[in-house]
Formats: C-alpha cells, structure tokens, sequence
C-alpha cells in the first residue's frame, strides 16, 4: 500500500517539472516561477470553479497571471490538471509551440489573458469582474501579481478602479518574494507596508505564508466570493523557493538552466521529497 501524495509532493514535483521545462528550452524564468509554486497549486485544488475538459466554460472562474514570466508554473499546473498535455511541456519557448514564453490565450487551453508587460493583468481582472456583475453571473476573478511588478503604476489605477466599483469578485493575490529583476524589492523600489497601502486603495487585505497549502486555503476561504470590496492576499514567498542554490537571489530571475545547474537543482528537489524543503 503507498501513501496518497501531499501537497508537497504535488509541489516537488510541479517544482521538478519546471526546472525541466526552462532546462529543456535553454531560457525562461526559474525565481518568479518556483516562488508561486504553492499559490497555483491551492488555486487549482479548491478554489478555482473550472473544467478542463471545457476551458471556456462560460460560468469558470477566471485565472490571470499577470506575472507572465512565471508561465513554466502555469503550464505545468494546468498540465497536471488536463488542460494541456504533458507532452506538451518540453516544448516550451519553441518555434511554433503552444507554450510561448509568456502564456498566449489563442493558443493555450486554460489562459485567460495574454501576458507580456507588467502591470496589465489587474485592470484585465477589473473589466472581468465588471463583465460578471452586468452578465449577471457569480465567476470570481483571481489576479496574480508579483511585488517588483507593482513598481508599475497600472496596477494602482486599477485597485482605485475596484474599490469605486466594490468588485467583490476580484481577489488579487501578491507573489511577495521580495526579489526582482535588478535586486531586492526594497532597494529597487521599496514597497513599505504593503498591508497598509492596499488597505488605503480600498482593498480588505489578509496575509500568509504563501508556501503554506493549508494556510494559503484558509485565507482564499476567508476571502471567500463576492461582498462589497476587492479582495488582496499578501503571499510571503521565496524566490527559486526549492532550489538552495536559487533562493532569494535576483540572478536567478531569468537565467537559464545549464547542464551543471539542472542536475543540481533536480538533486535539490529530490532531496526534499518526503521530507520537506
């Protein structure tokens, strides 16, 4: 008799599965793609309405990466979930693959928006959550961002936008790795109290440990569907989570994989499995 895998073996493996992937095509984002890890596996576990079998379900709740460089995650969720085909998976960032190097939603079963520049997904997520409420319709809406990308001012438009209209069908969720291209968060554009300045925009905030199944589920819980405002989860995460070698360093935003790195990182992974990070 073997035992039922947990949420960490599930996210070992995701975590596997995209170190291959960025291996395999010679270039892609491993920091911002093992950091929300946990996030997409609880979205996909619970809390998001879907069928894969029927990506445009008209009554789904609607997913946005718009952190799009963090597309080897998506991928292999949505690969492990059946929309897409695991044999899809090596085929990453090639010429005429389905899996660009950002998710392209005219050709990946499951993406709901094309990503490329920061800082466009959450207003994509406002007019979601505005089509819901003139449809009628009870879909939630989740947008996930990273915290370098709120360097961008869009985003901040879009939370006043949210907050006029009370789109309680709109849950952002930050990817709070504290690391982005350049260095570290705080000295590139320091974000100061996070919590605090989401609150001044109108949002009901709450924060976690954003590689914690359990408490990344009590918090999309108590978020919950609907109400009277936008909702934000502050997600503390760490960028390459996984891989030692990785870990909080803004090298590893987006080099690629080499030969040496991958075998250590697959040493890494396989070290965890059953016992933890």
């Amino acid at each position: 008799m073997t035992n039922a895998p947990t949420p960490l073996d599930d996210c070992l493996r995701l975590r596997r599965t995209i170190v291959d992937m960025i291996h395999t095509a010679g270039s892609g984002h491993s920091g911002g793609s093992l950091s929300c890890v946990e996030i997409l596996w609880t979205l996909y576990n619970g809390v998001l309405r879907y069928r894969p079998g029927e990506p445009a379900w008209g009554d789904r709740d609607r997913f946005v990466l718009s952190k799009g460089h963090a597309a080897p995650a998506l991928y292999a969720v949505l690969a492990a979930k059946s929309f897409l085909s695991e044999s899809e998976l090596p085929t990453l960032r090639q010429a005429g693959s389905i899996l660009q190097g950002h998710p392209d939603m005219r050709k990946a079963p499951g993406v709901e928006m094309s990503a490329g520049s920061l800082g466009m997904g959450l207003s994509a997520g406002v007019g979601m959550a505005l089509a819901a409420r003139l449809a009628g319709k009870d879909w939630q809406v989740y947008v996930l961002v990273g915290d370098g990308e709120l360097d961008e001012g869009q985003n901040w438009e879009a939370m006043m936008a949210a907050a006029k209209f009370r789109l309680g069908a709109l849950t952002v969720i930050v990817d709070r790795n504290g690391v982005q291209l350049d260095g570290p968060v705080a000295e590139i554009m320091p974000l100061g109290d996070l919590a605090a300045k989401l609150r001044s925009f109108g949002l009901g905030v709450l924060e976690c440990d954003g590689h914690d199944t359990d408490a990344l589920g009590k918090a999309f819980a108590e978020a919950g569907r609907g109400g009277p405002r936008p909702k934000a989860i502050i997600a503390r995460t760490v960028k390459g989570k996984g891989v030692p070698f990785m870990e909080g360093r803004s090298a590893w935003h987006g080099k690629p994989i080499d030969d040496e790195d991958h075998r250590r990182a697959i040493e890494a992974l396989e070290a965890g499995q059953g016992r933890g990070y």
